[in-house]
């Protein structure tokens, strides 16, 4: 067969399956096994594939088929431009994360401190702390999740990119792990935010495949952002500020999180679609370290 004719029949078949996008998931799942950009496909339609590459195949479009996310399967996802490895034990990087990720270099590199030191607050892959320190290359970098099997793939992304000497990964919960005496000038997460109730109606790639304790956020999708509120603001220097990532509909209620604990919410940005997406916050004077 072929490349023209599997991408057709994968295609054909994806379809049929209910894969969004399917002729695209088929060029992108075949592009990986044939190690060449998706746009070079179209320069190799008349490219026969073996009878191992068409066994290959077969094995990714199905695993598709089966709603796998196609970032496990290729075991690979872009964020800002960096490419980094994923699994099961990490939730795919998205394109609003990209938006935070943003803010927060962009905070790093415009705060007046020389060498400012930033916290990723349940890092998964790493990508949002792998892309502060790719950005600011002064800026240390703490970073820390619960899961010793995502900071194992987070610390193979940051040396892939050759931040692994800058960024401290830590296994922890909460801040307790963390040095008594370490001050922060960034505090920035993308938290779990899904209320639990909200998890079994999610696309099958998500509540299938992704780990759920990246996804639930408690009954109200609010339990990290209570916990941020709570125990971010000693750590933070003058002038130092939070940014978090926000769920659908849920900039009021995680404003209310904050302003209660004595935050003040200095913005909130949407993310391409118009949707509130990333509060920024600092300590008020009574609970500033």
């Amino acid at each position: 067969m072929t490349v023209l004719e599997v991408i057709q029949k994968s295609t054909e078949f994806l379809a049929k399956k209910g894969i969004e996008s399917p002729r695209l998931q088929a060029e992108l799942l075949l592009a990986h096994l044939l190690k060449m950009p998706r746009m070079h496909l179209y320069l190799n339609f008349d490219r026969r594939l073996s009878d191992a590459e068409l066994s290959a195949l077969r094995e990714m479009v199905k695993r598709r088929a089966q709603r796998e996310p196609l970032q496990y399967i290729t075991g690979s996802a872009n964020f800002c431009g960096l490419e980094l490895v994923v699994n099961r034990h990490v939730l795919i990087p998205r394109p609003e994360t990209e938006l935070l990720a943003q803010k927060g270099w962009e905070f790093l590199l415009n705060c007046g401190v020389e060498q400012p030191k930033a916290l990723d607050f349940g890092t998964g892959s790493g990508c949002i702390a792998i892309a502060l320190a790719v950005h600011c290359q002064r800026a240390e970098v703490w970073a820390i999740d619960c899961s010793e099997a995502a900071l194992g793939v987070a610390k193979l992304n940051a040396e892939r990119h050759g931040v692994l000497d800058r960024i401290r990964f830590v296994a922890s919960d909460g801040f307790d792990a963390l040095p008594a005496e370490l001050r922060l000038d960034l505090i920035i997460s993308n938290p779990p935010y899904i209320p639990s109730s909200q998890i079994e109606r999610l696309q099958p790639e998500v509540r299938d495949y992704e780990p759920r304790q990246a996804l639930d956020g408690g009954h109200d999708g609010l339990d990290y952002f209570r916990k941020l509120a709570a125990g971010a603001a000693p750590l933070l220097k003058p002038g130092g500020v939070l940014m978090v990532e926000l769920g659908d509909g849920a900039a009021d209620a995680t404003r209310a999180v904050f302003e209660q604990r004595g935050w003040i919410v200095a913005g909130i940005e949407c993310d391409y679609n118009g949707k509130a997406r990333i509060l920024i916050a600092r300590p008020g004077n009574a609970v500033q370290a």
